[in-house]
């Protein structure tokens, strides 16, 4: 069974190891330049830093949301620049409960790499347990990567359009409940939600000192909402991709394998006025 959570201890085990590779992905919505200076301030060992807006999605172009997935050869090249080949253990962690370490770890899976884990706990549980957070970042890395991307992994505007209505399907939107039901936005220039979406936050998948609950809980809870649909008819969304990946990783880590992700999310679906927008408390 592939390994999806590294604890701090079995990480600190393998900081001089090769064959493994650290990831720091910290990011802020409303402030780009935060992770590169987090990074800078001290990181975990040997961890090389990847931007979310930079490395981890493409060009904008008004219609394509706000984190589209990047050119798959041009962030394939970035990876192997921090060392990731399919046979070395890859590590990932930010400070914010894993919803952004779980956008690249998706990304390395659908490129057909499985030796991609999330560090439980995060920085924040490093950190705390002092740990080395050196500020030096480390030298390139050279290696070879040939990417297999895994068909089927992501689906598209109008597959959704197609898919919202089955219902043998279930479309899962990881924004907080308050943006799910059109309230408080302030990220999107429109308020709302794909009708036929239901809403499981990300941040349930999480204990209170940020470690992932249980697979078992998980896969109670998950299947709480999902009922008797199977796993791989399940597509996640949020608001631009990126935290619907930590519900995907949440159904692998439970056991509920095969789900896919809309990548442009909330984000691309309010960009075409044609589209279907439902608010308001959802009633299932």
């Amino acid at each position: 069974m592939t390994k999806l959570l590294v604890s701090t201890q079995e990480l600190t085990r393998h900081l001089d190891d090769p064959n493994w590779v650290v990831i720091d992905v910290r990011h802020d919505l409303k402030d780009p330049n935060y992770g590169i200076r987090a990074y800078m301030a001290g990181h975990i060992p040997d961890a090389h830093f990847v931007s979310v807006d930079k490395d981890l999605a493409g060009p904008l172009t008004g219609k394509n949301g706000r984190h589209p997935l990047p050119d798959l050869e041009t962030f394939a090249k970035k990876m192997a620049r921090c060392g990731v080949t399919s046979e070395r253990q890859v590590v990932i962690y930010d400070d914010s409960g894993g919803s952004y370490a779980g956008r690249l770890w998706w990304m390395l899976r659908w490129l057909g790499l499985e030796k991609v884990s999330l560090l439980d706990g995060q920085f924040t549980k490093w950190k705390a347990e002092l740990r080395p957070m050196p500020k030096d970042p480390p030298p390139p890395r050279s290696a070879k990567w040939q990417p297999k991307p895994m068909l089927g992994a992501s689906v598209d505007a109008s597959f959704v359009d197609y898919f919202r209505k089955r219902p043998d399907g279930a479309l899962i939107d990881a924004r907080s409940p308050d943006r799910f039901n059109g309230q408080n936005e302030t990220v999107d220039p429109v308020a709302g939600r794909i009708p036929g979406s239901v809403n499981r936050f990300w941040q349930t998948n999480l204990e209170a000192d940020g470690t992932f609950k249980p697979p078992e809980k998980l896969r109670e809870e998950f299947l709480g909402i999902i009922g008797n649909t199977p796993s791989n008819q399940t597509v996640h969304m949020c608001g631009s991709g990126v935290t619907a990946c930590h519900n995907i990783f949440a159904m692998e880590l439970a056991g509920l394998e095969g789900s896919r992700l809309y990548p442009g999310s909330w984000s691309e679906w309010c960009s075409d006025p044609t589209r279907a927008v439902g608010t308001g408390s959802y009633q299932r």
